[in-house]
C-alpha cells in the first residue's frame, strides 16, 4: 500500500511514517498544503492522510481541488480540532473518514485498512513503464530478468519519473518532491542522483533512458 501523509507538524508526520513503514507500507510525508497537492495530484497513492490547519493550502481547499479533479483517493482528515462543524465541512468537502488528534496506532491502522478497502481498488505496488518494473515495497527496479535495489532518493526520483510519465520536471520540481519545500538540496543533487540512475538503467539493459530537455528538465523516454 501506498500512502501519502501531509501534516505541518513534522515530528508527527515522520511518526506516522514510521509507523506505516514498519507495516511494509510504502508512505511519503510532507509538511505543507502545497506540497501536498502536488503529491496528492500524482494519484500514485491508495489514502492520503490530511491535517485540516496547513501552510500555504488548508485541507479543505486540498480535498475541493482534488475531488474536483475527480481524484478519487480515499482521504483520512487528522486533525486536534474536535468541532462537529469541522467534521461536517471535511466530509462534505470530500473527505472519506476522520480522525482526532491524539490517536491510537492501532485505530489509525485499522482506518487506513478499511478506507483502502472500500475503494474496491487493486492495491498498486508496482509501477511500470517500457521494459522496467518498479517494486514500491521492496525498493526493487526490475528489467529483463534482471533486477537491483536502489536507494531512497533515486528511488522516490524514479518513482516521481514513472508515475507521470509524459510530464517534464525540472530541477526545482524534483527538490520540492523528492527533498521536500524547505530542503538545502542544491542543482547537483540532483544531477547526481540521475546520473546514478543513468547508469542503472544501462547496467539492467533497459531501453528506457532519462532524457534532459535543455533549459527545462528530465523525463522518460523508450528508445528504438
Amino acid at each position: 500500500m501506498n500512502i501519502l501523509v501531509v501534516d505541518d507538524e513534522r515530528r508527527l508526520a515522520d511518526s506516522i511514517k514510521e509507523i506505516f513503514e514498519s507495516q511494509k507500507y510504502t508512505c511519503d510525508a510532507v509538511y505543507d498544503g502545497a506540497d501536498g497537492l502536488s503529491y496528492a495530484e500524482s494519484g500514485i497513492y491508495d489514502v492520503i492522510l490530511l491535517d485540516l490547519m496547513l501552510p500555504k493550502l488548508n485541507g479543505f481547499e486540498i480535498l475541493k481541488k482534488l475531488r474536483g479533479e475527480k481524484i478519487k483517493t480515499p482521504i483520512l482528515l487528522l486533525t486536534a480540532r474536535d468541532e462537529v462543524s469541522d467534521k461536517v465541512k471535511g466530509l462534505d468537502c470530500g473527505a472519506d473518514d476522520y480522525l482526532t488528534k491524539p490517536f491510537s496506532k492501532d485505530e489509525l491502522l485499522a482506518r487506513v485498512r478499511a478506507l483502502s478497502r472500500r475503494t474496491g481498488d487493486v492495491i498498486i505496488d508496482q509501477l511500470t513503464f517500457g521494459d522496467l518494473l518498479l517494486d514500491l515495497n521492496a525498493y526493487t527496479l526490475s528489467c529483463n530478468g534482471k533486477s537491483i535495489h536502489i536507494g531512497y532518493k533515486e528511488f522516490e526520483i524514479l518513482k516521481l519519473f514513472m508515475s507521470n510519465p509524459n510530464q517534464v520536471f525540472s530541477k526545482d520540481d524534483i527538490i520540492t518532491k523528492v527533498w521536500g519545500s524547505l530542503s538545502e538540496a542544491e542543482d547537483n543533487n540532483v544531477e547526481v542522483y540521475i546520473s546514478f540512475l543513468r547508469k542503472k538503467l544501462q547496467f539492467l539493459k533497459s531501453e528506457v533512458a532519462i532524457a534532459t530537455v535543455r533549459k527545462i528538465g528530465y523525463h522518460l523516454i523508450v528508445q528504438g
